[in-house]
């Protein structure tokens, strides 16, 4: 890449941001060369929208969501606080770009784990913990999802980073087996999606202990107050004008939203 495509294309993505629409047709030398370029450039796209940023996501933490974004591992996104809402939400639906909903548990961070040499272990990153939230990613990609470029311009784009509704904190969650816990996503009350916490890497945790890593290793680390979505345990489904849906962490916790026509 030359040292003026960076720009270009963070700039393009910031103003697709701004706008809210996407880009059809990336010019392929646009393209990020790698995963580490596309993220530089989500990098540079939050400096240039500078909005108060929510935290991160995480995505592709199965290997089903791995074949369907085309890559091999977990990756992640910046998110900003102007796009988290409290549970019950509404949003409108014609001003989404194709979302994705996707059930995940949040988790908010007490305190920072900062950039260092040795690697975060899961009980620290446990520790840092302030609370864990039913939640519902509604992801969003600048790009149409029947024209998606290479994973590396989705990075660029922080891995189709959208809207989070917040649902309540998971009770007694530190005591409770979140690995065993049930996910259900109700459509205008039907079922149309289960897991489970175990679906996500194994357990909710691992992948934040993943991303402390890779932030660690970037050399920034994660913020005290950063709320990081941890991945779907439900798979995605395209969200439709006029659904309601409900999602139940266990048996006593669920978030909401609602897609107005």
């Amino acid at each position: 890449m030359s040292a003026s495509d960076p720009q270009r294309l963070a700039d393009l993505l910031a103003i697709a941001r701004r706008s809210s629409q996407q880009i059809r047709g990336l010019p392929a030398a646009l393209i990020p060369a790698s995963n580490a370029e596309g993220y530089a450039v989500n990098e540079l796209v939050a400096e240039y929208l500078d909005w108060s940023r929510l935290g991160w996501k995480i995505a592709a933490t199965t290997t089903l969501m791995q074949k369907r974004l085309r890559t091999t591992g977990p990756i992640y996104g910046i998110t900003y606080d102007r796009f988290a809402a409290e549970s019950p939400a509404r949003f409108s639906h014609a001003t989404l770009l194709d979302p994705l909903v996707e059930c995940e548990f949040f988790f908010r961070l007490g305190r920072a784990l900062p950039a260092r040499a040795a690697a975060y272990e899961p009980d620290e990153v446990a520790d840092a913990v302030a609370t864990v939230h039913a939640g519902i990613e509604v992801a969003e990609c600048r790009f149409p999802l029947d024209a998606l470029p290479s994973v590396p311009a989705i990075l660029a784009d922080g891995a189709a980073s959208g809207r989070y509704v917040i649902g309540p904190e998971i009770p007694g969650w530190r005591e409770r087996d979140l690995a065993a816990m049930p996910v259900v996503l109700e459509v205008d009350g039907v079922v149309r999606r289960t897991g489970h916490g175990a679906d996500v890497m194994g357990h909710p945790l691992a992948p934040l202990v993943w991303l402390a890593n890779a932030r660690r290793a970037w050399g920034d680390g994660l913020a005290e107050g950063a709320l990081i979505s941890t991945g779907t345990a439900t798979g995605m489904l395209l969200a439709k004008p006029g659904e309601r849906m409900r999602t139940r962490f266990g048996n006593d916790t669920a978030v909401e939203v609602a897609f107005e026509a």
